[in-house]
């Protein structure tokens, strides 16, 4: 190679370097595609759900596809107790249960055994290119997210429902490889609405970061900040001064407590929700809000 052609290759790539790690400054969690620590974090929900069928494992896909680092999902348990991946406490929005087992209202997942529910398409509901999707166990959507390198916010659904759901989802993560700690440090956090339900994961498991949902009053905030590393509400209960409430906080690792917006899913709201400074953004189109947020 000519000496000018190693001089101009030499300083391009010494600009991209100084020029992604100015952007790593500015912008904790790493991005699949671009390589480059992003903040806030661009969270697929439910897999890229605008785009596949919710909490599938073509959802996770699709996330992968589009270079996204970081997938939600939620998790239930069966009448034999299988953990699957659903977010209704009934499968009758999306899957087939209606046709399949008719008589069986109201469709309860408690109500179903694993082998039952993996019978049902719950695919068919989002688009015919989906049909003969299955509804994914626990076991299944971890080792899809562990082959694409992902990270995962696994929210506790509906825990009253499911007595001992922590302690079993958290023995699953452990016998899956989850509970390293490579996974315990940046690729695993664990949500609920349910602060019991919150508390009881995190003095199981004290290493496992969590994430408490919903916008708790501002004077309940330091005690739930005992057991949460995370506050994660509805975008539209925040406001800045919320946010930086949060972030005054030491969360159970000794960190300042975060904050996880959703869902967020058009620009403008992606836009101020970054201007919140949220450290996450939760969004069924992760493509559209990081476009808007880092312009890739």
């Amino acid at each position: 190679m000519h000496a000018r052609a190693v001089a101009a290759t030499t300083a391009a790539v010494l600009g991209t370097v100084a020029l992604l790690g100015t952007v790593a400054l500015l912008l904790p969690v790493h991005d699949a595609r671009a390589g480059i620590a992003l903040r806030p974090s661009v969270i697929a929900h439910r897999g890229a759900s605008a785009y596949a069928p919710e909490n599938t494992l073509a959802a996770v896909d699709e996330a992968a596809a589009l270079g996204i680092g970081w997938v939600e999902n939620d998790v239930q348990r069966t009448k034999d107790g299988e953990l699957v991946v659903i977010h209704d406490d009934s499968l009758r929005r999306t899957t087939d249960v209606e046709e399949v087992f008719p008589g069986r209202a109201p469709w309860k997942v408690r109500d179903f055994t694993a082998a039952e529910i993996a019978r049902l398409d719950a695919g068919s509901w989002f688009g015919s290119a989906y049909a003969g999707t299955r509804v994914p166990t626990l076991a299944e959507y971890l080792d899809r997210v562990e082959h694409h390198h992902q990270k995962l916010l696994l929210e506790v659904k509906n825990p009253e429902l499911y007595p001992g759901i922590e302690q079993q989802t958290l023995k699953l993560l452990s016998n899956e490889g989850w509970l390293d700690r490579r996974h315990l440090t940046n690729r695993l956090i664990v949500q609920s609405f349910s602060a019991d339900s919150l508390r009881t994961v995190h003095e199981l498991k004290p290493a496992v970061r969590t994430g408490l949902l919903g916008t708790p009053a501002v004077a309940d905030l330091p005690r739930f900040a005992a057991f949460a590393d995370l506050v994660n509400p509805s975008f539209a209960s925040l406001s800045p001064a919320y946010v930086t409430t949060v972030h005054t906080l030491t969360g159970p690792h000794g960190t300042p407590v975060k904050v996880f917006a959703w869902t967020v899913d058009d620009a403008a709201t992606a836009r101020a929700a970054a201007g919140y400074h949220v450290d996450g953004v939760i969004t069924n189109k992760p493509d559209v809000v990081r476009r808007a947020l880092y312009r890739y």
